[in-house]
């Protein structure tokens, strides 16, 4: 998964620091909400072809994993 995070990349000049594809100006959020729309991996690839591959998808989903495990979750109590 390290290897597939490297594909990520923070810069305040791009996207206002939101994290893009490395080299892009394609957010991880963006692919992301493709993908919960209902596209599919190869079609996000297609959209962006030559810039996106699908293990830049995949390296999106493991930023949006990884953020999301560091998650502190507080349960409330049933009433």
């Amino acid at each position: 998964m390290n290897e597939l995070l490297k594909r990520i990349e923070s810069d305040p000049k791009v996207m206002v620091g939101k994290p893009v594809i490395r080299g892009t100006r394609i957010t991880v959020e963006h692919i992301m909400n493709e993908l919960a729309a209902g596209m599919s991996a190869a079609e996000i690839v297609s959209q962006y072809h030559p810039r996106l591959s699908e293990e830049d998808v995949r390296a999106a989903c493991a930023y949006a994993s990884a953020l999301l495990s560091g998650e502190r979750i507080f349960p409330v109590a049933a009433e």
